[in-house]
Parts: structure tokens; C-alpha cells; sequence
């Protein structure tokens, strides 16, 4: 079974996958609100405006594992991110990224080793997965900003 098959709920807790995405580039993100790296939603929205139109998405899953830091309700989340950063890319489900109840998705995306070679728990809030039409991951740190020139270069790479 690929991410792709994973059932997954939107953020309205609606049943769905990530199957849409199949054929395009999509950047997943574990997401907080009240993290001190929350301001990068404002730079994922950004490159889902800048490449939105050529099967491109960044998607958000919220998950409160580090710190407490995503203690909102599905609707404070989502009022949150449209408000504060004008998000537009899908949200979905506040999920575990680690430890015994991980994701599925979470399952998978973690045996990626990033640019240094770790792989394994998400290490913080907004670490990234870039993940390519075929299902080629990618991953970040969450330190990598979303305008950052290896992140864009991979992106793009993937879209050409």
C-alpha cells in the first residue's frame, strides 16, 4: 500500500486519501500553531501559490506531539490558518507523527533519510516531505525554511 491508498480525514473530518496527489508533487508538513517555527506557514503558502498550478501542493497534517504545541480543535486550527497566514492548501487530521499510534503515512514517510542521513521520528513541528509523482521522497529538517534554495531546487526539479 502506497501513502497514496492510506485512508486519511480531512480537517472538517471528512473520509479521504491523499490519492489526488498521486500524479504531482506534494510537500507534507506536520503543522503547529504555536510553535516558534509556525511562522513558515506563510512560506508554504507561498510556494503553494507560486507552483499550485503546475501539480503542485504542500499538505498539512497538525499534530500536537511536540510540546503541546497544536492544542486546537479541527475549527481552531482551520480558522487559525486562514486567518493568521490566508492558507489554502489542504489540512488534514491532527495526527501522531511518532511513537506507537504513528500515521501510516508517518510510517512510511520516516524510513526517508534527509541530506545529513537521519531517518526515523520526526524531529520537531514542520518537518518536510517532499514527495514526487511515483512516490520519491525527500525529506527536510524542520529548521529548512520553505523559500530555502535546496527545497525550491528540489521542487522544481520535480516539476520540470
Amino acid at each position: 500500500m502506497s501513502i497514496y491508498d492510506i485512508p486519511v480525514h480531512t480537517l472538517s473530518d471528512e473520509p479521504s486519501s491523499l490519492g489526488a496527489f498521486e500524479n504531482e508533487t506534494v510537500l507534507i508538513v506536520n503543522v503547529a500553531s504555536k510553535c516558534g517555527l509556525t511562522p513558515q506557514y506563510e512560506g508554504l503558502e507561498a510556494l503553494q501559490r507560486r507552483y499550485g498550478g503546475r501539480d503542485f501542493s504542500v499538505v498539512g497534517f497538525p499534530s500536537n506531539q511536540f510540546a503541546g504545541q497544536e492544542p486546537g480543535t479541527a475549527e481552531e486550527i482551520q480558522t487559525f490558518c486562514s486567518t493568521t497566514y490566508g492558507v489554502s492548501f489542504p489540512l488534514y487530521e491532527k495526527i501522531d507523527v511518532n511513537g506507537e499510534h504513528r500515521h501510516p503515512i508517518y510510517v512510511e514517510l520516516t524510513k526517508t533519510a534527509d541530506a545529513t542521513g537521519y531517518s526515523g521520528d520526526v524531529r520537531w513541528n514542520f518537518e518536510k516531505f517532499l514527495v514526487g509523482p511515483g512516490g520519491t521522497v525527500q525529506r527536510f529538517a524542520p529548521q529548512v525554511e520553505p523559500q530555502d534554495p535546496a527545497l525550491i531546487e528540489a521542487i522544481e526539479a520535480l516539476l520540470d
